[in-house]
């Protein structure tokens, strides 16, 4: 395993460990709930945003490292951000994993970790789901996320 690799996968590990804005947010106002029901994976995420701009971000849950890991630098990442400049990058994000050609986007900074998920068709999904979740509590959709279709 080469540098670069041991230090993504400290830092999901990091993440996953001690996740980053973790825990109910009581000032919400938007929230979402996203479930992978092939793994179990469940995140619920909670946002204060005023005048288009997110003041905070928090979430709740249980799942894999990927998943957890995911919500904690996505809830870094987003906070302060505006509603456009949050959706902006969920697409690059999104692009960034299911693209077979995407390219790292250097603009996602830290969540580039997650570039060689791709490799893994599986994992995409655990991922993705908090990012769901997210975009899903951003338009005030209150239909619960999944991973599947029925």
């Amino acid at each position: 395993m080469d540098d670069l690799s041991l230090l993504y996968q400290e830092m999901i590990l990091d993440h996953c460990r001690h996740p980053r804005h973790y825990g109910k947010l009581d000032t919400a106002t938007h929230e979402a709930e996203g479930m992978n029901p092939l793994c179990g994976d469940e995140i619920k995420v909670y946002l204060k945003v005023l005048e288009h701009q997110i003041e905070m971000i928090q979430f709740t849950g249980q799942g894999c490292a990927i998943s957890i890991a995911s919500a904690s630098l996505m809830s870094e990442y987003m906070q302060g951000k505006y509603d456009t400049e949050a959706k902006e990058a969920i697409q690059s994000f999104l692009h960034m994993l299911t693209d077979k050609d995407g390219a790292t986007n250097e603009n996602l900074g830290k969540l580039q970790v997650f570039y060689n998920v791709k490799n893994y068709p599986i994992r995409i999904k655990c991922a993705t789901l908090p990012w769901h979740a997210f975009l899903a509590a951003l338009e005030n959709n209150h239909t619960k996320i999944t991973t599947e279709t029925p």
